[in-house]
């Protein structure tokens, strides 16, 4: 059976949860009426008169049989009978909000005729508590409106009736902000003046309840003209002489009692967090205790006073709030104790000199009530357990900077930072939506600076707020600022600074000074290697607990290579290097973050020295100090050198721009050239995009050539990988020439290596040729000849020299397979593969690539195998093995669009293409060659140009479009070199792809 409510908007709540309405509005209409009748049969004609007030039709007998058999449809378990005058909605009082409110208002008079004012009230509340708002609100059915007044009047009777029981009861000091808001609506209500001048009496406001009944003669004269009644005069009479004008049932106070600060009407973001506490205290079983932690300034007390709130009708008989100060001066548990009891009726000599028998009347006041206790900015477990309940039914909600991890049986919820929506919806809600959705893009700014910190946010709102003409803009101009920022946060009597430095001074000496050095690291996110190193203490491991214990450093878990993570609010961040500045040398700091760079430099040596090398780039063994971490630690880390990489690649890539902001250009070279042996084996060309330039333009300031010319020679690299061929042969070329006056050797070999691939991609082979010699000559290390030679090979292949290729790949073969790396076996497999096609071998050059395939698929080279994917393609294409061959193109192409490696990507989907004119899909097949023939011009690849106006030909033959294909043939006869054996045996691959596969 669903529960139905009409003391308030009309709902209907069918299990679990699930709220609906009737569709129309006359079967709205009619489920009112009949809730309204509940059990009481309603004449067919004043139902009809409700549904049609002016002229009903002539139907009205058949559709109202219909909406009563929606009704019955719509609503399982709804019982409407028929009987001979009309129809009555059959319903038990505890699924009608109505009758509930009747029968726990008929307790409550049952219990006042007996002398039980406490119970009275009990009854009364409850049925208070059913009313959500105007009856039947948002649904207008003039027949109903005598019966909604009957039922606000009944609502306000009950009202008066719970005031005077709670007031027999001696309960008053929570009832005067209750009956001055009724009065607000119900100005003639002489009863309820009257209740309200008693409460105030009692409270010691005598001035304020006679001037209670001033404003109610004189509104009574003016608008009636008419002396308040007897009952009011005899209260203003009781008054006058200072004595009690209802003497009370009892003289302590009696449950239930509030004491919650009022409810934040702009809560933006936390209903996850709601509902997690919600949760867990609301479990069955013993005394269950929350405890919401979090750095300061997170929001923890609001969210605690928003969830007691939620909460409270589940906790009937109150809901404490005890401000313990913890962060500040912690408050003494006996002070603390003594106003619990007061609150709770226990008075002058009944409140126990001892602090645990004070603790003890507390709990007895509390045993077998369903009590919610907030314990507000707690200090330590010690003054938290003497004030949790003794008995099941009551629960606790903490908030504390500190973990209380001392604190048995706590379940505990770690507050983080706003979500980035949620800190621009705060925002909008204090400075006005309008405002900050006019000006989004600077709003953002403003949460990011404040870190998304609800503290931050509200003084940042605050500002904006009290300065309607402050652009968003300007203030997120400010605070970007580090050194002013927690100026600018501070408004009235809140203050971020301050909030921090109340949990700072807290700290033992040991974790001042760790926190202070953990401030010099601008990263956030933080490796237990690099907090250590920052310490450098033998009692690093205490003082970082002692943080973590404060919400000072949170503890956030093991990333995949095992170490312990820790993360540090950027506004904790900012007011630690505050602290540093003020009270240490720069001498001091400078030596500090030096070792932890130096850690990090040699972590990235080590582990770049392990990874598979994607291109040769040098990595120079000048600057790299000695390793300052133990042997163990490190090869803990590196037991997966590409698994520390992806861990610590955020945190390199910002490291690259600290080091180069405070001067240390080389070191951020060096680090970056490491982190770049990943960065290009996984195609994260954009980290490496923005360091190279970040790094160059530190460098160009400082007019350090060298390192401008080495970052200018990998932002070729990112060109030449997204096809800009002429554009990245000029840099390499430019680069190649201050290398070799800078006297670089070894940096110029790997420049005129990848000069030589890029002159390969434009056709250039006898420039390409030349530079792959040069690059050869130059290498100084055997792993840059092995790829200098690679780009000979390729360079021979376009000049026809197929046996001289041959030899270059059979000799590189070899020395992979004595130096045993998997990566330079398969790229070497993948090399010698095609010169065997070339020199008219396809079958071993089928076995040899497919052996390429097999190794590269057990490394992390997804470049490489795109590659040899593609080369193999191409090989069994031309053994006739259609359908394998576009296989193989497919997997190349998934590889190299993921790898965003743009001309590998347009190869392949030129050899599909070229596949479905063979299936008969010319016409298909036409757009996407045209696409790539596009892209093909524009980055400058003649051979791929051709080539694909060769199968552009083929797909305009297929459609009959003549003169189409002939030109297309023409000009690629133009772009045609002589004796490029790669280009001509590439144009018969994929051509014999165009033909029909075989029946």
């Amino acid at each position: 059976m669903p529960r139905f409510g009409v003391l308030g908007p009309l709902t209907i709540e069918s299990p679990p949860g699930r709220r609906t309405t009737p569709r129309g509005d006359h079967q709205r209409a009619l489920l009112a009426v009949l809730l309204l009748n509940a059990n009481s049969s309603v004449p067919v004609d004043a139902l009809v008169e409700t549904l049609w007030p002016d002229t009903p039709p002539k139907s009205y007998s058949s559709n109202l049989h219909t909406y009563v058999s929606r009704l019955r449809a719509r609503f399982e378990g709804l019982e409407i009978e028929r009987d001979p005058r009309g129809y009555r909605l059959v319903v038990e009082p505890a699924d009608l909000d109505l009758l509930s409110f009747r029968e726990a208002a008929a307790a409550g008079k049952a219990a006042a005729r007996a002398g039980d004012p406490a119970a009275a009230a009990g009854h009364y509340r409850r049925a208070l508590a059913e009313w959500r708002g105007p009856v039947l609100s948002g649904l207008h059915v003039p027949r109903l409106d005598a019966d909604i007044a009957r039922l606000e009047s009944e609502r306000l009777a009950a009202f008066e009736d719970c005031v005077d029981a709670e007031l027999s009861d001696g309960r008053h000091g929570e009832l005067t902000g209750e009956l001055q808001a009724m009065i607000t609506e119900h100005p003639l209500r002489e009863r309820l003046a009257a209740q309200l001048m008693i409460a105030l009496h009692r409270a010691g406001r005598q001035a304020d309840s006679l001037a209670v009944h001033r404003d109610l003669r004189a509104t009574l004269v003016e608008e009636l003209g008419v002396e308040p009644g007897a009952e009011v005069r005899r209260v203003h009479a009781a008054v006058l002489r200072g004595e009690d004008p209802v003497p009370s049932a009892k003289v302590t106070p009696v449950f239930p009692i509030c004491q919650l600060p009022p409810d934040i009407a702009d809560l933006a973001g936390r209903e996850s967090e709601i509902e997690k506490l919600s949760a867990l205290l609301g479990e069955a079983t013993g005394v269950p205790v929350a405890v919401i932690t979090g750095e300061p300034g997170a929001g923890k007390s609001t969210l605690a006073v928003t969830t007691a709130h939620r909460l409270r009708r589940s906790f009937p008989d109150g809901q404490l709030f005890v401000p313990l100060a913890g962060a500040s001066d912690p408050r003494e548990l006996a002070d603390v104790l003594g106003d619990l009891l007061r609150a709770l009726g226990v008075t002058g000599p009944a409140i126990p000199d001892d602090v645990e028998a004070r603790a003890a009347v507390y709990r007895g006041r509390l045993a077998d009530r369903r009590v919610l206790v907030v314990l507000d900015d707690a200090a330590s477990p010690e003054q938290v357990r003497a004030l949790l309940p003794g008995t099941p039914g009551s629960a606790v909600l903490i908030t504390s900077r500190q973990r209380l991890s001392g604190l048995a049986g706590a379940d505990r919820l770690h507050l983080a930072p706003l979500s980035g929506a949620e800190a621009v919806t705060l925002l909008a809600r204090l400075a006005g939506p309008d405002r900050v959705g006019a000006e989004r893009a600077d709003a953002e700014r403003i949460a990011k600076a404040c870190g998304n910190l609800p503290l931050a946010l509200r003084i940042a709102g605050s500002r904006l707020a009290m300065r309607p003409g402050l652009p968003l803009g300007k203030l997120a101009g400010k605070l970007e600022d580090e050194v002013s920022r927690l100026d600018e946060l501070q408004v009235s009597d809140l203050q971020v600074r301050g909030s921090i430095a109340l949990s700072y001074q807290a700290l033992s000496p040991a974790a001042r000074r760790a926190f202070r050095l953990i401030g010099r690291c601008r990263t956030l996110d933080l490796p237990a290697w690099a907090v250590s190193t920052l310490i450098d203490d033998e009692g690093a491991d205490e003082a970082i607990d002692e943080l973590v214990e404060a919400s000072l450093l949170e503890a956030t878990g093991l990333d995949p290579t095992g170490e312990q993570r820790f993360r540090v609010h950027d506004l904790v961040r900012v007011f630690a290097t505050e602290l540093g500045r003020a009270l240490e040398t720069r001498a001091e700091r400078v030596a500090t973050v030096a070792k932890v760079s130096d850690a990090a430099l040699c972590l990235a040596d080590t582990a770049a020295r392990r990874l598979p090398r994607t291109v040769p780039m040098p990595l120079s063994d000048h600057d790299v100090p000695t390793q300052p971490l133990a042997d163990e630690l490190v090869e803990r880390l590196l037991r997966d050198p590409g698994t520390w990489f992806s861990v610590e690649r955020a945190n390199l890539v910002a490291a690259v721009s600290s080091l180069c902001a405070v001067g240390w250009r080389r070191k951020a070279l060096r680090i970056l050239e490491r982190l770049s042996a990943y960065l290009y084996l996984h195609s994260h060309y954009t980290d490496m995009r923005t360091a190279y330039e970040t790094l160059r333009d530190a460098a160009g300031e400082a007019d350090d050539r060298h390192i401008v010319v080495i970052a200018e020679a990998n932002l070729a690299v990112l060109l030449h990988v997204r096809g800009e061929y002429e554009l990245a042969a000029e840099g390499y070329r430019e680069c190649s020439k201050e290398l070799a006056e800078l006297g670089d050797i070894s940096a110029q070999a790997w420049v005129e290596t990848n000069l030589a691939r890029c002159l390969v991609g434009l056709g250039r082979a006898g420039e390409s040729l030349h530079a792959a010699t040069q690059a050869r000559e130059l290498s100084t290390v055997d792993e840059s000849g092995a790829y200098a030679r690679q780009a000979e090979s390729a360079a021979l292949h376009r000049l026809g020299k197929i046996s001289e290729a041959l030899e270059i790949d059979r000799r590189s073969l070899a020395h992979a397979r004595e130096r045993g790396d998997e990566r330079q076996l398969g790229v070497a497999l993948q090399g010698l593969s095609w010169s065997l096609m070339l020199d008219g071998r396809p079958e071993e050059a089928l076995a040899t690539i497919e052996e390429s395939v097999r190794v590269l698929r057990r490394t992390t080279a997804k470049s490489a195998l795109a590659k040899s994917l593609r080369t193999q393609g191409a090989i069994l294409a031309g053994a006739g093995r259609r359908d394998d061959a576009v296989k193989a193109y497919e997997n190349a192409r998934r590889l190299a669009g993921a790898l965003e490696e743009r001309p590998r990507e347009l190869s392949c989907t030129r050899a599909i293409a070229a596949s479905w004119i063979g299936d008969g899909l010319a016409d298909r097949a036409i757009p996407v060659l045209r696409q790539c023939l596009d892209e093909f011009r524009a980055m400058g690849g003649k051979p791929a140009t051709a080539l694909t106006l060769h199968v552009l030909r083929r797909a305009y033959e297929a459609v009959g479009e003549t003169k189409a294909a002939e030109a297309a043939g023409e000009e690629a006869k133009r772009l045609e070199v002589p004796h490029d054996a790669n280009a001509s045996t590439l144009v018969r691959l994929l051509l014999s792809l165009t033909e029909p596969a075989p029946a």
